[in-house]
């Protein structure tokens, strides 16, 4: 566990890089990230322990993407231990949370997490992104969905983009070279309705390294054959 010097540090560095955030929001973020801590050593969570590499390569790494989230509901596809979509649900509770993972344990530690710091704008879901995006409750039903999962941007699209209502948008996170996956993205734009709106490199505080993030806005319906099958995917990426 954290020190109160490290928790401090921890607290310090958002209040710098996220000035707007209120002083709940940063205690709520706190304690999140304290739990995950905790929890990790019984569940594989994270590989990032330490306080100022946890608030820098997980809070403010997720929330760089605030400026670009909108919309009433949001699914996090493959949230794992929440991020960035609890974290979203921490710095935004107006708008309505999905948290969806294809991992019981790792879901049942996110319900966990939703109850210990009293949200009630988000909910954590069983379930894999290839079945959940064929049934009516999710499909087409967000204005955004976001993934920070570590996969190919051809195979993110075909997960998340049948989640997203026409004019809604998808983010994904990704590292900083960026120009060969979205080349590779072309016919999977094309087949699942989405286009490329843009892409933003930025870099994260203390020298912690740079990203980006891939703005994809759904401009017509998905194909009702996508996703394919549970495996299909990741096989024969589009």
């Amino acid at each position: 566990m954290w020190s109160k010097e490290e928790q401090d540090n921890f607290v310090k560095i958002l209040t710098e890089y996220r000035p707007q955030l209120s002083e709940v929001q940063k205690q709520l973020l706190l304690e999140y990230a304290l739990y995950v801590v905790f929890e990790n050593k019984k569940i594989n969570l994270t590989a990032i322990d330490k306080a100022d590499e946890f608030a820098v390569k997980h809070i403010i790494d997720s929330l760089m993407a605030f400026d670009y989230v909108k919309g009433e509901r949001i699914i996090d596809i493959g949230s794992g231990a929440g991020m960035p979509g609890l974290i979203w649900a921490i710095g935004n509770q107006d708008t309505e949370y999905v948290l969806l993972d294809s991992l019981n344990k790792r879901v049942q530690f996110l319900k966990q997490a939703i109850e210990k710091l009293h949200l009630n704008n988000v909910e954590a879901t069983h379930c894999r992104a290839e079945d959940a995006a064929q049934n009516s409750l999710f499909r087409e039903k967000y204005q955004l969905a976001t993934a920070r999962a570590v996969a190919k941007l051809p195979l993110l699209l075909e997960y998340c983009l049948p989640f997203v209502a026409v004019g809604g948008r998808f983010v994904a996170f990704k590292g900083l070279d960026i120009e060969e996956e979205v080349s590779l993205s072309k016919n999977a734009l094309e087949v699942l309705g989405g286009e490329v709106e843009d892409i933003i490199n930025y870099q994260l505080p203390l020298n912690m390294g740079h990203r980006t993030l891939v703005i994809v806005k759904k401009i017509i319906k998905t194909p009702d054959k996508y996703p394919r099958k549970a495996g299909t995917p990741a096989k024969f990426p589009l």
